[in-house]
């Protein structure tokens, strides 16, 4: 009985702190929530993570090392691998089994993620709408064939759709080391038609295939200190958490295929022509891309198509997983880069229908990318960084796979060409976030995509001050935010359950950051703290606390206002500017005030009937009879008289040097009411103009609401005349709603088109010629 009354307390307890976590501080006031303090919501630190947001004193994470041998057959369009893989328990806990990811279960005909999705009929249905609601083929996903120990003993193992737990047959002690093997195979899909990570692509016109080989091999899934297993299914949006280790794979291809791939190739005298090794030796000084297999390298290999097979020896040192290429429809250019002492060799792989765009830039703008990502994390610690088109966005360490392809005439358009640099920027900068800093993605999509977007608009932002950036401008993402709640959900939410991918995970956690950089914190404070994460949780596994506990650790600035507000609500940035009162300093001075005084005079004595009787030419009696005028007819009550000159004399005098300074100064005072309609609180940003046509801009930190969440007042001292005021004028808060920014009001026009009715063209059809094509006409 005292066990279940233990169970009990603990099971209310339990319910007890988790709703805690997300009750109001203060619900039924205007103050006391927003900026409360995120400690009833963040994992408690330990000796493994410290309340500062380093790796504690105890801090400890697993190693899988993995010796693999993989082929392609061309031919039947299958993976054929064997792997050893040996696993050190650096945990404290024993394990009695250990998990493994097959993601390419994914394909298969009975996966969970073929069942979970709503579907529904329309007038007009696509083939492969109506493919998956019959079901998707059948023969896809991993064949496992056999799991062994070391010496070759039959393992029992049981699969769950995409992950394999293999039973131990003793117990791995910590400290301990575990060898096994597994051999698999499976059918390699058609990426463009089943999508997917990794798989083919067929081209009809040369009868060739591409294959970029990624999550194909049982992978270590991670063990850690905050959640013990990550076993979560994959089912296609959310991506992986793998262990770090080292990796040597032989792959084995036909003879005329190029393979790139995580790593150094450790045998490239053996599988290049010894003219393609000159070329990759001019490589290593050249300072533009040295084609070391060059467009017709890679078409006369498309029309011969070997019937041999090579084998390509990659080794990978501490590295979180491996992915590869291989086509004999590829160039293959590369150069040698700085970046901050170390040389990595960056190198890009692409078909014929990529050469205009891939030739140009892709290589280039690798590098580019290592040098502004070094410079805001750590300097890039891997031997070699590539870019391999593929139609395609996808990330994995020291490989990635983009899109860029031109017409046929080689011409393309503005859009192909900044969408290509974008996702090579985006997918090579994945080598920082999640590849070094190895944040769990299954869980946590933003820590990888939004922090990694982030460093991808500042990289953007150097290639070109004009790149028209997506992601990053803090405008931009208030079309997203100003959609309904029930549209919306928190930037902290399983990637499993976000509606709104892109601008969830990617848009708003970027523009969140670049807010934080150049708004709330500033450049320096920022940048210091966010590279200071970078090297703490460098070749880590970081939780999203140990992010948030960084940034306030290494800059001394109180967060945990934006966090709650920006990563773990839904509210907008909607800051009105309600009313603007104007004060000024009764001078006492007659000669000062006359004019004031007469003025106020006249518009408290003004109605209607006055100003009409004036119009209508009426016969006043003072007029027409000027005997009844007496002194007050003529007398000047407003006139600077001795008295009130001596009056004033006598007044100023006995001010202080103080008060003689201020009353001097001839401020003017303007009181500000502002209102939080949005909810999420922000810092008030004001410029104010100014009647002689000079500008000048106030930033008012986010605390002024922290008394009064709802609305506030202040009162500023201008030493000129206001003619306007107007709120975020560089567009730094993501307000959704800028017609209430202004004082006096103004209306922002927006156009319209005339224009005769047309025929519609069929979707998908050609509109008309890109302006390249164009100029050449």
């Amino acid at each position: 009985m005292k066990k279940v009354l233990a169970f009990i307390f603990l099971l209310v307890a339990s319910i007890a702190y988790t709703q805690a976590q997300f009750l109001q501080h203060n619900p039924n006031a205007n103050h006391g929530n927003k900026f409360e303090q995120l400690e009833t919501i963040l994992r408690s630190p330990n000796m493994y993570r410290s309340a500062s947001g380093a790796p504690g004193p105890k801090y400890w994470q697993q190693k899988a090392d993995y010796d693999i041998d993989v082929e392609i057959d061309d031919t039947k369009q299958i993976l054929k691998g064997s792997e050893t893989v040996v696993y050190t328990n650096n945990s404290p806990d024993p394990l009695t089994y250990l998990w493994l990811q097959l993601d390419e279960n994914e394909h298969k005909a009975d996966g969970e993620n073929q069942k979970f999705d709503g579907s529904k009929m329309s007038e007009k249905m696509t083939y492969n709408q109506l493919k998956r609601i019959n079901g998707v083929e059948d023969g896809y996903g991993v064949n496992i064939l056999k799991v062994t120990d070391a010496g070759g003993k039959n393992l029992k193992y049981t699969i769950n759709h995409t992950m394999m737990r293999i039973d131990l047959p003793s117990t791995l002690n910590p400290g301990g080391k575990y060898t096994f093997k597994v051999s698999w195979n499976y059918k390699i899909p058609n990426r463009m038609v089943q999508g997917g990570r990794g798989g083919l692509e067929y081209f009809e016109e040369d009868d060739n295939y591409l294959y970029t080989i990624a999550q194909w091999f049982p992978r270590m899934a991670v063990y850690s200190d905050f959640q013990g297993w990550q076993n979560k299914q994959f089912t296609g949006r959310g991506e992986f958490a793998l262990a770090f280790g080292d990796y040597k794979v032989n792959i084995t291809v036909p003879a005329d295929h190029v393979v790139g791939a995580t790593g150094e190739c450790q045998n490239y005298a053996q599988v290049l022509n010894s003219t393609q090794l000159n070329r990759w030796k001019q490589a290593q000084t050249a300072k533009e891309p040295i084609e070391i297999v060059t467009l017709n390298d890679a078409k006369n290999a498309m029309k011969k198509k070997s019937s041999a097979k090579k084998t390509w020896v990659y080794k990978a040192t501490n590295v979180r997983d491996f992915a590869f290429v291989t086509s004999r429809r590829l160039v293959w250019d590369a150069m040698k880069v700085n970046v901050e002492g170390n040389s990595p060799m960056a190198m890009s792989y692409y078909g014929p229908e990529a050469y205009p765009l891939y030739r140009k830039y892709s290589t280039k703008v690798i590098a580019k990318t290592l040098e502004v990502y070094s410079k805001h994390t750590i300097p890039y610690p891997y031997p070699v960084a590539i870019s391999v088109e593929a139609a395609n966005g996808m990330e994995y360490p020291m490989i990635c796979f983009n899109y860029g392809r031109a017409e046929k005439d080689g011409t393309y358009s503005e859009a192909t060409k900044y969408g290509m640099i974008g996702v090579i920027i985006h997918e090579v900068g994945h080598n920082f976030f999640p590849m070094i800093v190895n944040s769990d993605e299954r869980q946590w999509s933003w820590m990888d995509e939004g922090l990694n977007t982030f460093c991808q608009y500042l990289t953007e932002q150097e290639w070109d001050n004009n790149y028209p950036s997506k992601r990053g401008p803090a405008h931009l993402i208030a079309d997203y935010m100003r959609l309904p709640k029930n549209e919306l959900e928190p930037i902290m939410t399983n990637s499993e359950n976000i509606i709104n991918f892109g601008p969830n995970a990617y848009g708003k956690p970027a523009t969140a950051l670049n807010i934080l950089r150049e708004t709330v914190m500033g450049r320096e404070l920022f940048d210091y703290a966010f590279k200071e994460y970078a090297k703490r949780w460098a070749f880590k596994h970081p939780t999203p606390a140990d992010f948030f506990r960084t940034m306030e650790d290494a800059s001394a600035v109180d967060l945990d206002w934006f966090w709650r507000g920006w990563f773990y609500g839904t509210d907008a940035v909607d800051i009105s500017l309600d009313a603007v009162k104007y004060y000024r300093m009764d001078t006492k001075n007659p000669e000062i005030e006359a004019a004031y005084d007469r003025k106020l005079y006249d518009e408290e004595g003004y109605s209607i009937s006055r100003k009409r009787n004036r119009e209508a030419n009426i016969n006043f009696a003072v007029e027409a009879d000027t005997s009844l005028n007496d002194f007050y007819n003529k007398w000047d009550r407003f006139a600077a008289t001795k008295d009130k000159k001596a009056q004033f004399k006598n007044y100023y005098d006995a001010l202080s040097p103080e008060e003689k300074a201020l009353y001097d100064s001839k401020t003017n005072f303007y009181e500000l009411e502002f209102s939080n309609k949005g909810g999420l609180v922000m810092p008030i940003i004001i410029e104010w103009t100014y009647t002689d046509g000079t500008k000048e801009v106030d930033y008012i930190p986010a605390y002024i609401w922290r008394k009064n969440e709802e609305k506030v007042t202040k009162v500023f001292a201008k030493t000129k005349e206001m003619a306007s005021v107007k709120l975020d004028p560089y567009k730094e808060t993501a307000d959704i709603d800028e017609s209430n920014n202004t004082f006096p009001r103004q209306l922002a026009p927006t156009r319209f088109e005339l224009f005769k009715q047309q025929k519609a063209p069929a979707r998908g059809a050609s509109t008309g010629v890109n302006p390249m094509q164009r100029a050449r006409q």
